[in-house]
């Protein structure tokens, strides 16, 4: 039995790894894309990096703009997570079938959820440039409304995984909504919403690079400034600097969810 079991499990991998060979030619037979092509640049590319991204003194010599920048885009990137993690909790506990009020409150919270958290970053960027204009705040409501979604989401699973054992027992000693809220879902829950609010502040300082170019604020500003001026040297300093902050930004998340999961 366990055999064939086996087998059965074998020729299944078999045909998704085939399919998925199949896909994979197929796709770069429409688009053109040269596998052999590729792996023979790598040398190439890796020797033109060397030649033209170094750090030198004159470029060294934007560090405190290039930092202004850097520290523009992180407490941009907390705000707009900070902020977008209240919204979404009020809504999760709508969504959330442990708390929810009624289904119709529930099934819009999971449809906002759902809508918001499925359009791309980018795309919020150039549908709000067309409203905002390239500054700051466009930045900031593109980044709070993908992080809305997905954090609205992460909650109402994290809130539907809560025992229900200490809200049937408040309920039955007469507390109210807002008190089984308060003392049995928030408490419980907390650790886990922490942790995905330090994922989201993560995420989004990644983005926000991006964002920036488009919405011409930020470090990303930066990046695409220097970038099309073809001043490799400072561009290579942006890069390194806003890898070191990421870097550094992770090792504190991960101390934190350690401390508190």
């Amino acid at each position: 039995m366990d055999i064939e079991v086996f087998r059965r499990k074998k020729r299944q991998f078999t045909i998704f790894a085939l399919v998925m060979v199949g896909i994979t030619l197929l796709s770069s037979k429409m688009t053109d894309f040269d596998f052999i092509h590729s792996l023979l640049s790598i040398p190439e590319a890796f020797k033109w990096m060397a030649s033209n991204l170094f750090i030198t003194s004159e470029s060294l010599e934007k560090m405190p703009s290039i930092m202004d920048k850097l520290f523009e885009t992180i407490f941009l990137s907390i705000a707009a997570t900070t902020t977008a993690s209240v919204f979404s909790l009020l809504l999760a506990l709508l969504g959330s079938q442990t708390t929810k009020v009624n289904n119709i409150f529930s099934t819009l919270s999971r449809l906002i959820a759902s809508v918001f958290r499925n359009i791309p970053i980018v795309a919020w960027a150039l549908i709000l440039l067309l409203s905002f204009g390239q500054n700051a705040l466009t930045g900031y409501f593109a980044l709070f409304l993908a992080t809305l979604g997905f954090l609205t989401r992460a909650f109402t699973e994290t809130i539907d995984e809560t025992g229900k054992a200490s809200v049937e027992a408040l309920q039955a000693t007469g507390a109210n909504y807002f008190q089984v809220v308060a003392k049995a879902v928030i408490p419980e829950c907390s650790p886990q919403i922490i942790s995905w609010i330090l994922f989201m502040i993560e995420t989004n300082i990644r983005s926000s690079t991006l964002i920036g170019i488009l919405t011409g604020t930020g470090i990303g500003f930066a990046f695409d400034l220097y970038y099309k001026s073809m001043n490799y040297n400072v561009l290579s300093l942006i890069t390194i600097s806003i890898v070191a902050v990421v870097i550094a930004i992770e090792l504190v998340s991960n101390y934190v969810r350690r401390v508190i999961l």
